[in-house]
């Protein structure tokens, strides 16, 4: 596994890293805790530097989880969590008050069992908190040694800017895939004009461009993909052929439909550090074997072809949670 830079900031992390959402939340029940952290330390073993959790993830058991599978490599990796709801619950709405800021960087601290966050992100923008307050607060942190970078998710260029001449914003996490390309109208030209790293969560559009999921699957009652319009099975329909011209371009390149899409992330931009989260040691190896296949001038063409002529069905969240993000 190769190493990339998020933009100007100096933070260095493996090409591919590891979202660690699903171990404990959102896709259904929990993996069982040992599983969970062999999985993650089998993610290290193999080459993966780059680990995200956040306190809304459980929530509060996922920080703990990552803390306690990467302690004895505490020193060799990255590890990013976030701040921005009310309680660490997403459904109570955001706080980013500065107090509350400086709070869940102690929690979060405390569960991760380490003295400092490598990468602390804004979940989401705070309408009530002015984004300079939220960027002077975590530049406080890190002059105090408590975070070494700051980050945001699902933010606007112009919410970007703003932050970003506070405090210098060293990433950017949004969703980014074959099937979800707002960000590059904005977001993307704003982090290359100001040189901040892009993390893509759901590169692999949350499981579907896998190739695995159709129509008929079903998924676990709790799972967040039950309420997602572009999951119902008439938009999972319509999209099948989104699917099918990927699978027939990786088949010529004797790789898998997920390492196409992880591969084309690559290829946009030196800075783009995609974060595909698994529950499934076989599922790690294929998505992290995507760091070694390359992608021609004419794959890439084939590919933009292929999405030119597709219009993806169904919305990538419900309204409720649409009307939290590009703030």
């Amino acid at each position: 596994m190769h190493k990339r830079k998020l933009g100007n900031s100096g933070l260095e992390v493996s090409d591919i890293g590891f979202g660690c959402m699903g171990l404990s939340f959102g896709y259904g029940p929990a993996l069982d805790k040992q599983e969970a952290i062999g999985l993650i330390r089998a993610a290290f073993e193999k080459g993966v530097t780059f680990f995200d959790t956040a306190e809304a993830y459980g929530p509060f058991t996922n920080e703990a989880l990552v803390g306690e599978a990467l302690a004895p490599m505490r020193d060799q990796v990255v590890i990013a969590t976030k701040f921005g709801f009310k309680d660490g619950d997403p459904g109570a709405g955001m706080d980013s008050r500065p107090e509350r800021i400086r709070a869940v960087a102690e929690a979060s601290l405390a569960r991760l069992g380490t003295d400092r966050i490598d990468l602390f992100y804004q979940h989401r923008v705070d309408p009530n908190v002015p984004i300079e307050d939220v960027a002077g607060t975590v530049k406080e942190l890190i002059r105090e040694g408590k975070v070494r970078h700051f980050g945001l998710s699902e933010a606007s260029a112009q919410s970007i800017r703003r932050a970003h001449a506070v405090q210098p914003v060293a990433a950017l996490q949004s969703e980014y895939s074959l099937w979800w390309r707002e960000p590059e109208a904005d977001v993307l030209p704003a982090c290359e004009a100001l040189g901040i790293g892009f993390v893509p969560f759901s590169p692999l559009g949350k499981g579907f461009l896998t190739g695995k999921i159709d129509e008929n699957t079903s998924f676990a009652k709790d799972d967040f993909r039950n309420i997602v319009p572009r999951f119902t099975p008439e938009a999972r329909k319509a999209n099948q052929v989104l699917v099918d011209r990927l699978g027939r371009i990786a088949a010529a390149k004797k790789a898998t439909p997920a390492q196409i899409a992880l591969a084309w992330l690559l290829s946009r931009k030196t800075w783009i550090v995609p974060i595909p989260g698994t529950t499934k040691l076989h599922r790690l190896e294929e998505n992290l074997g995507a760091a070694s296949v390359e992608l021609t001038a004419e794959d890439l063409r084939q590919i933009e072809e292929a999405l030119a002529h597709l219009q993806v069905q169904g919305e990538r969240y419900p309204a409720h949670l649409a009307a939290r993000v590009g703030k």
